[in-house]
């Protein structure tokens, strides 16, 4: 059966603090196979022999809020996608110290205006890539030093709703839980 990674917004922040076995078997009630958590930021792998995400996603996501009375923004990709992701170096800065790489996931690829707009925006700091589903963020230090999200250009940009992981620690995940199928 398929393994699936859900990426879950704003899980264990501020007052939405949830313990991965009560999300684990949050995820179990539904029916999924094999979940497991991966570190306490929101990432639950599973299997399913449902093969449309945008599904699985609003199943997810439907779940969680009436259990836990809060929406939950959901966002679903194969492992093998994750590991692509994972695995692809799109900046060539990748993995040069001080350089800091973020992957927001998306529900649907952006408007084609928005990825030109995305790829203008250099600040010396910042510079973003878009593939498919996912935006690549490169910052040269910590996203906390970065001022790129209060400039009105990507202010005026009214980005879709989306959840961030750092690139190293979706290269962690991959490697605890191996591609070996599909």
């Amino acid at each position: 059966m398929p393994r699936y990674v859900a990426f879950l917004r704003g899980i264990n922040l501020g007052k939405r603090r949830l313990a991965m076995t009560r999300l684990q078997s949050l995820v179990q009630e539904i029916g999924y196979a094999g979940v497991e958590t991966f570190i306490a930021s929101g990432n639950v792998v599973f299997s399913t022999p449902q093969s449309n995400t945008a599904t699985v996603e609003t199943t997810i996501a439907r779940h969680l809020e009436k259990s836990l009375g809060y929406p939950v923004d959901t966002f679903v990709r194969s492992l093998k996608d994750v590991d692509r992701i994972a695995g692809t170096r799109v900046f060539p800065q990748d993995g040069q110290e001080g350089i800091t790489i973020h992957v927001a996931f998306l529900h649907q690829p952006l408007p084609k205006e928005t990825v030109a707009a995305l790829g203008k925006i250099q600040t010396g700091y910042d510079e973003f890539r878009v593939h498919g589903r996912e935006l690549h963020w490169l910052c040269h230090g910590k996203m906390s030093d970065s001022k790129v999200w209060t400039l009105p250009e990507v202010k005026a940009l009214k980005m879709p709703s989306s959840t961030m992981r750092n690139i190293t620690s979706l290269r962690k995940l991959v490697a605890r839980f191996a591609v070996t199928q599909d």
